[in-house]
């Protein structure tokens, strides 16, 4: 009995270091960017097309123009001004290691703005990527750095923030650093699924198992596979007393009481947070908008500090006994869900036959057919592919080849394959330099310059779909928001772009021969007035040059009244 304090000193001791261990961020060093308490409308590690969400999305009561904040002491390292994206973001670095982002901003603070709008006009370039020295805008803690916005790819008004390594310039998730979001709710899991690991995942697909919930746990009637080789997926989300569908931040699967695979997200870099496609049921994601991670790892998918090397997830079942399942889920602050359920071996009667792969996770593949050739990298694929491709006409007269189908747009691919594509006829130099790659992957279509090897036109995509060669002749656009010659008395002129093939790739703007500074949002080109036009300045002629992605430049000219 004597050596039972010793015992209990020494397990604290180990807890403690343990504990240190999972949490060794500094706590309450950054402060909340906002001047309103931090309400989440999406969560470090939640599931996007193609990539992890890499911060917090911060709500602003559906407002605008809120005060951003710095969250520590530093200095602005970086300022971005894009179309999509971060639209208007600001990068602070801090001395303790780390560099906070802050995205989807309307406006820098006026010292801020002013350098950002001085160099857009000695540029003559709208689109900025700018970084200082640390002597050039320092910032305190708490000092207002922004007003929120909407800009770039945002879907409606908040901040976006992250927090970064900056050596490594990892995303770290910011709910590691002690930020006080009141949170007492256990993630909610509404989906559990089994895949036959002898296939692909994708082929045959997932087979999915009634969930139901007793109490405070969830549990599911016995799992019978027809597979000695099955993993699982689970579909849940987060709440965090707030409403908002939030991604799981850690799951771990037993069976039979062992861990046998395990995920948590506490950091990713922008290198690799392509790597979701091969966590997720990319087809369901993509076909269903289902989110379903899987409790496995895929054979291509290398994220690393994701999941634990040493444990695939994938059961071997070498009996025909019942098993016992377990997945436990938790979020940051430990609130903790459990799904239980028991597994067992049925092959009665089982008839299986499988097709060849022409795709293997690992192994760099090319493909071709009459007129056109695919080569995938070694990285290309996260699991083993039936790849399809195929040929077929189409009627477009603009159309200059066959379509080629590339497999599905439900099938994801890591990074950039090339695609040759061979024209249905012989094309005039002239005609080559008009020819664009379009790919249209069922959501979208993504269109290109081709660029030509002899008689074959190549380019780089990283989605699968249906690709064509387009000549495209026709001239990109501007359309005024006003009637020609008219006062306008707004703050803002606004001009709506309009490209029938492709997208609008180069925008100028001159106010009586001088370049104007148009913001792009989206499809729309923005002027703010300011000193540049001020009232009372009486007629204005504005020239505006647009190019397509074809090429082709159009000129127009349009008079108001200032």
């Amino acid at each position: 009995m004597k050596t039972l304090p010793k015992l209990m000193v020494a397990f604290c001791l180990i807890t403690t270091i343990i504990i240190h261990a999972q949490n060794n961020y500094p706590q309450n060093y950054f402060r909340n960017p906002l001047n309103i308490p931090m309400q989440l409308a999406a969560n470090f590690g939640a599931v996007r097309t193609n990539h992890f969400h890499m911060g917090l999305d911060l709500r602003t009561n559906s407002q605008e123009n809120l005060s951003v904040l710095a969250a520590a002491e530093g200095y602005v390292s970086r300022v971005k001004v894009e179309r999509y994206g971060f639209g208007n973001a600001i990068y602070i670095t801090h001395p303790n290691g780390y560099t906070t982002v802050y995205a989807h901003l309307n406006k820098y603070y006026d010292k801020l703005d002013e350098y950002v709008k001085e160099k857009q006009y000695k540029d003559e370039k709208w689109e900025q990527d700018i970084t200082f020295q640390a002597g050039q805008f320092p910032v305190t803690k708490g000092q207002l750095i922004a007003l929120s916005g909407n800009t770039g790819g945002s879907a409606g008004p908040h901040l976006h923030f992250e927090i970064r390594d900056t050596k490594t310039e990892e995303c770290l998730n910011p709910l590691l650093f002690g930020f006080a979001i009141p949170d007492s709710v256990a993630p909610i899991i509404s989906g559990l699924y089994w895949y036959d690991r002898r296939f692909s995942t994708y082929e045959p697909g997932a087979n999915g198992i009634t969930v139901k919930k007793v109490g405070n746990t969830y549990t599911a009637d016995v799992v019978k596979v027809n597979s000695p080789m099955i993993s699982f997926g689970i579909k849940a989300v987060d709440k965090a007393n707030q409403g908002f569908n939030l991604g799981i931040y850690k799951a771990e699967l037993l069976m039979d009481g062992k861990l046998i695979y395990g995920f948590s997200i506490d950091k990713v870099s922008y290198d690799d947070t392509r790597y979701l496609n091969g966590c997720i049921d990319y087809t369901k994601f993509i076909r269903d908008k289902t989110a379903i991670q899987h409790l496995s790892t895929l054979p291509g998918m290398k994220l690393q500090n994701y999941s634990n090397a040493n444990m695939s997830g994938i059961i071997n079942l070498q009996d025909q006994d019942i098993h016992t399942i377990e997945i436990i889920l938790k979020d940051v602050k430990g609130n903790t869900s459990r799904l239980t359920t028991k597994v067992q071996l049925n092959t009665a009667g089982e008839k299986i036959s499988q097709t060849a792969k022409t795709g293997l996770p690992n192994e760099g593949k090319t493909i071709t057919t009459e007129n056109a050739e695919i080569n995938l990298s070694k990285n290309a694929l996260y699991d083993a592919v039936n790849f399809n491709m195929y040929e077929k006409s189409d009627g477009d007269a603009n159309v200059v080849s066959n379509a080629i189908v590339l497999n599905s747009p439900y099938i994801p691919v890591h990074d950039n394959y090339t695609l040759k594509i061979k024209p249905n006829r012989k094309l005039t130099k002239e005609e080559k330099d008009k020819v664009v790659m379009s790919l249209n992957y069922g959501s979208d279509t993504n269109v290109i310059k081709a660029k030509w090897n002899g008689d074959q036109a190549e380019g780089q995509f990283n989605r699968l779909g249906t690709v064509k060669l387009i000549l495209d002749n026709s001239l990109p656009s501007v359309s005024p928001g006003w009637k020609e010659g008219a006062a306008i008395n707004s703050s803002i002129l606004r001009l709506k772009g309009i490209s029938k093939v492709g997208d609008i790739v180069e925008f100028r703007a001159e106010l009586d021969g001088k370049w104007l500074r148009f913001a792009r949002a989206k499809d729309d080109f923005i002027y703010t007035f300011d000193e540049k036009c001020p009232k009372g300045s009486g007629s204005h002629t504005l020239k505006v040059v647009t190019t397509n992605t074809a090429g082709n430049t159009n000129t127009q000219t349009f008079t108001f009244q200032r």
